[in-house]
């Protein structure tokens, strides 16, 4: 889902749309970094700060949610820790 979030999220509709296409099938995971690292160079930093977002907020939504932080520590960290803008 964090690619396709990705792929929705960029201005470059075209871009967008090439990702997009990487994702249909077996192999989608290659693809998109393929589609990435050949076409879309200037996009791969903003990719790995994407996805090392999303991480940080499923861990910190699992620690919430088994109670081993709480509701506010939880949405304080991730006001704190926004995604990053997508151009």
């Amino acid at each position: 889902q964090d690619m396709v979030d990705f792929a929705d999220g960029i201005s470059d509709r075209a871009a967008g749309e090439r990702l997009h296409r990487s994702l249909q099938g077996k192999g989608a995971f290659r693809r998109f970094k393929n589609e990435l690292y050949q076409r879309h160079p200037d996009l791969i930093s903003l990719w790995h700060a994407f996805r090392d977002a999303r991480a940080r907020r499923r861990a910190v939504e699992w620690l919430r949610d088994e109670d081993l932080i709480s509701g506010d520590e939880a949405q304080r960290f991730l006001d704190e820790n926004p995604e990053p803008a997508l151009p």
